[in-house]
């Protein structure tokens, strides 16, 4: 006679956010850095190739002050590359997994786009 098969052990799932508060609050500036529209738009804008800051003013409509700042901090918080060629700088998009994270985006609030206009907690964005 066979014993019967033990039931395999549970694998516990791994943590999606770090324990530690220093990690949560890196990856919640994370989220606050995709969270202005100027600065999604110009990541959308910077997917696919790169742009000069003029090309991405052209994009967005904004001064040439307020795109340089908006690419500024993108490239601090590192999803975008500047690459500069003479008086030209040009951007792209530093890790492929930024449009990844851009296209899931966009399926999500696709999916809940309802719940997002209904939501009363979070504020409308400013877009500058």
């Amino acid at each position: 006679m066979t014993q019967p098969l033990a039931a395999p052990l549970p694998v516990a799932a791994p943590a999606l956010l770090p324990a530690e508060a220093t990690m949560v609050d890196t990856v919640a500036k994370f989220f606050r850095a995709l969270g202005d529209p100027t600065r999604l738009r110009l990541l959308e804008f910077l997917l696919h190739d790169e742009h000069t800051v003029s090309e991405c003013v052209a994009q967005v409509g904004l001064s040439q002050g307020r795109v340089s700042v908006h690419l500024a901090c993108l490239a601090d918080c590192g999803y975008v590359a500047c690459r500069r060629a003479g008086r030209n700088a040009f951007y792209r998009v530093a890790d492929p997994r930024v449009a990844d994270l851009v296209v899931l985006a966009h399926a999500l609030a696709a999916d809940h786009a309802c719940a997002l206009a209904e939501c009363q907690r979070i504020a409308p964005a400013s877009g500058d």
